[in-house]
């Protein structure tokens, strides 16, 4: 794996997204999803049985309704009590840790993927991978999208249609496009 795409891409590295072995994992990834969004609620439980076993750590209880989308699942890790609401897409080429008891509502969306700034560089798949980490106890309302890179802390609620593109502090409420800080009464 020493200098292959998914190493770089590990590694935080600039590598393309437009190779084999890239291809064979996100297949393996699309597989697991359909078979979780298309298995009958009773048979699926919180999570089918090959996207649980693709993540890379599932805390007990964590829920994933479905339909749910991510790129390749193994980056994923889900503490305890976490729930994703319908709709949730997770473009995991960097590490994405929810903590315990956090809350996705629908349609959040999570990308760590950045593409090349260089037209030339998007023409050959070039992206970097950026890692997210949602504290314990956290809020994010539904459409909201974070972007690689990003820390949201414990106890954070992100507003519904927020735009996250820098950390957010723990017990910090967010809103807007960019997200910014909004005082507690």
């Amino acid at each position: 794996m020493a200098g292959s795409e998914r190493a770089k891409m590990a590694e935080g590295e600039w590598y393309t997204c437009l190779d084999a072995e890239l291809e064979v994992l996100r297949a393996a990834a699309a597989d697991a999803v359909f078979e979780h969004n298309t298995l009958p609620l009773r048979q699926r439980g919180n999570l089918g049985p090959a996207l649980k076993a693709l993540l890379g750590g599932v805390g007990e209880g964590a829920r994933i309704e479905a339909p749910f989308h991510c790129a390749y699942g193994f980056n994923i890790h889900l503490g305890d009590g976490v729930f994703l609401n319908a709709g949730c897409t997770i473009l995991d080429t960097a590490t994405v840790r929810i903590g315990e008891r956090t809350l996705l509502g629908p349609n959040v969306q999570i990308y760590c993927a950045e593409h090349h700034k260089e037209a030339s560089g998007r023409q050959v798949g070039l992206e970097i991978a950026r890692p997210v980490e949602i504290g314990a106890n956290a809020w994010i309302g539904g459409s909201a999208i974070i972007l690689g890179g990003v820390t949201i802390g414990d106890g954070a609620i992100v507003g519904a249609g927020a735009v996250v593109t820098r950390d957010v502090s723990a017990n910090t409420t967010v809103v807007g496009n960019p997200a910014r800080p909004v005082k507690r009464d």
